[in-house]
């Protein structure tokens, strides 16, 4: 006979068994999705903020970031850069009404190469959730994976206790130098990585085990695992289930809608791929890296620095049609 808790498991959903194996997290700006998918956590880039931004529910969120731009600056530039960072906050706030975890929010990606630049717009954005009655411990400031990211991240989680996600993360350089830098979490990303090799290689399709981005992330996660860092994994980018299956296990997943209905539809069993005990036993050696080996190991990964300055144009690009619009709203 079947006991009720057996029959239970059977009709578990593949993201009801993802989630008791990983900590899931909205790819996404929209709160509708949110709220079906009950994430743990969201997260957002400019691009999914530009996205939502324009569409009319959430128009009034705008309105109140273009009012709080015009009293805060005295010029058109400052009241747009006020305006902008008030956006991102009110949008993360909207999102932290939904989910019990922590969302991410942006640093300009035009700061990418600018330390000091960076660690001041991360103390603003916190000041500005602080404002709306939001705690630093519920907002995770992202940032890129460039050298300057990762040390403007090391100061402010130890300086200012701010929490940091590192974003477009490629390869094991940069999230070794992450985990050195006791970042709270890295988002290595997994669809990118395989859309390079697609377009860059004769092989253009691959089994979920044999995907390069899947491959670099199990990678990343069995190291920090061995050598007992503190960072947090959380595979980002995916292009399909089967990505998210073979990654099973890992801290943190972060998955969009579709991906997210796909696996709401699917009975599929799933089995934990990456865990702490198979990490222990992995023949890994332990390294350092200063600021010359970082950029140099860097270089010599062409996808990786394909992808990482790819990433940082494609969101300044969106960050510059976010100001645009609210430019407009402002003179409007």
């Amino acid at each position: 006979m079947t006991s009720p808790a057996c029959k239970k498991s059977k009709m578990a959903n593949s993201l009801e068994q993802l989630k008791s194996l990983t900590t899931v997290v909205a790819d996404t700006g929209d709160f509708q999705a949110m709220e079906q998918f009950k994430p743990t956590d969201a997260t957002t880039n400019p691009s999914l903020i530009l996205a939502a931004a324009n569409q009319k529910k959430y128009a009034h969120l705008l309105d109140k970031a273009v009012h709080y731009g015009k009293k805060a600056g005295s010029t058109l530039g400052e009241q747009v850069e006020a305006a902008m960072n008030m956006t991102c906050v009110l949008f993360g706030q909207e999102i932290l009404k939904i989910i019990p975890g922590r969302v991410s929010t942006e640093v300009d990606a035009r700061l990418s190469f600018n330390k000091e630049a960076s660690i001041e717009r991360a103390k603003k954005l916190i000041s500005l959730y602080e404002e709306v009655g939001i705690s630093k411990e519920r907002v995770l400031i992202k940032l890129a994976s460039t050298w300057e990211g990762i040390q403007a991240a090391k100061e402010l989680e130890e300086k200012y206790g701010i929490h940091c996600n590192l974003t477009l993360l490629f390869n094991f350089a940069q999230a070794v130098a992450c985990a050195e830098a006791g970042v709270t979490l890295i988002s290595p990303f997994v669809g990118r990585i395989l859309d390079w090799y697609v377009a860059n290689t004769d092989k253009k399709t691959y089994e979920p085990k044999e995907d390069p981005g899947v491959i670099s992330v199990t990678k990343i996660y069995n190291y920090y695992k061995k050598f007992d860092y503190k960072t947090v994994v959380m595979g980002a980018s995916f292009r399909n289930v089967g990505e998210i299956k073979e990654l099973a296990g890992c801290d943190f997943l972060t998955i969009s809608p579709k991906l997210l209905e796909d696996l709401e539809k699917s009975t599929e069993p799933l089995k934990k791929a990456l865990n702490v005990e198979a990490a222990k036993k992995c023949d890994l050696q332990k390294i350092s890296l200063g600021e010359a080996e970082f950029r140099w190991l860097l270089n010599e990964d062409q996808m990786a620095t394909d992808k990482l300055s790819d990433g940082i144009r494609k969101f300044a690009v969106d960050m510059r049609k976010l100001e645009k619009l609210l430019q407009e709203k402002i003179q409007g």
